[in-house]
């Protein structure tokens, strides 16, 4: 009999999981940044050019993809340059500091608090700001969704997660499952409570490192 299928979590901070979902598609959007010199053969890759020999001129403006960009980036010789998606520039930064809830994250980008922990590996001065906008818009943003997964039983939350992005909303939906399970426990539709996945999984990370 084969094993249930469980999910793989994404990965944390700067690191990636390449066998989430949720990673691989994070890794395909996409960031602003100029050729720093000559790229043989990547143009096609880029979306550029017609044939996979083309090669892409120094100076060259381009929309490079998160998981390309990172293979690119080389301390010692400059390959490519990237630059800030707005979302994460000052202006944005300072919509943030005041009022994170207002903000329609998934519109922004789905992967925002993933996306922008990753920009962390590129040499910027701004990465401490940023460091410090995601920290606090997920503080600021924490209390209200699951105080909103905790406050919709049997109701139709899609208004409610539309303005989230994905980790907002998986944190959603842990919320309206404590919700069900304990709902249908206390009403004798279950005969036990069991612990969270989210705990599970955590054990399990503390288990393999000890044993590493």
């Amino acid at each position: 009999m084969s094993e249930a299928y469980f999910p793989v979590g994404p990965g944390l901070g700067m690191e990636e999981n390449f066998l989430a979902l949720d990673d691989i598609l994070m890794a395909q959007e996409k960031l602003p940044g100029c050729a720093e010199t000559t790229l043989p053969c990547l143009a096609f890759a880029l979306g550029q050019g017609a044939g996979t020999g083309d090669t892409i001129p120094e100076g060259s403006k381009l929309e490079i993809p998160l998981w390309l960009a990172k293979g690119l980036q080389d301390s010692k010789r400059r390959i490519i340059s990237v630059e800030l998606p707005k979302i994460y520039k000052e202006a944005w930064r300072t919509v943030f500091s005041a009022d994170a809830s207002v903000v329609d994250l998934h519109k922004m980008g789905p992967y925002y608090y993933g996306f922008g922990s990753q920009l962390l590996n590129f040499d910027n001065p701004e990465n401490p700001e940023i460091a410090r906008t995601i920290l606090q818009t997920f503080i600021s943003r924490f209390r209200r969704i699951m105080d909103s997964s905790q406050n919709a039983y049997n109701e139709d939350t899609s208004a409610l997660v539309a303005r989230l992005d994905e980790l907002e909303r998986a944190l959603f939906r842990t919320g309206q499952k404590g919700l069900n399970d304990f709902q249908c426990w206390e009403k004798g539709q279950a005969s036990q409570i069991t612990a969270s996945s989210l705990i599970q999984n955590y054990g399990k990370r503390k288990f393999t490192d000890v044993d590493g």
